[in-house]
């Protein structure tokens, strides 16, 4: 990873790495991302990826307690609203969730 900027950590396992949002969406917005650079969702080839990603997942849920629920999101795409081109999975927790969400 590139490891432009600051990045406030809250969880690492081989594959992933999960930090908090520079630009929240939510009161508590964290981001799993893989180690290897991936694009998107659509282009992960190996399945066991999934497996790194939601351990971590569950690893940030332990730690950021979220009281009453959360989020996760996965945008693929510019119209989804993929804006940086590494897969990543957001978890958003800390206030309700409206649905449909886009």
């Amino acid at each position: 990873m590139a490891g432009k900027s600051k990045a406030e950590v809250v969880y690492e396992n081989d594959r992933c790495l999960a930090f908090r949002d520079i630009s929240p969406q939510a009161p508590r917005h964290v981001l799993i991302v893989p180690k290897e650079h991936i694009p998107s969702i659509d282009q992960v080839e190996d399945p066991t990826l999934w497996i790194s990603i939601m351990a971590a997942v569950r690893e940030v849920v332990n730690r950021i307690s979220p009281d009453s629920g959360y989020r996760l999101v996965v945008n693929c795409g510019e119209d989804a609203g993929q804006t940086v081109p590494h897969l990543h999975v957001h978890l958003l927790s800390g206030r309700p969730m409206g649905w449909p969400p886009g």
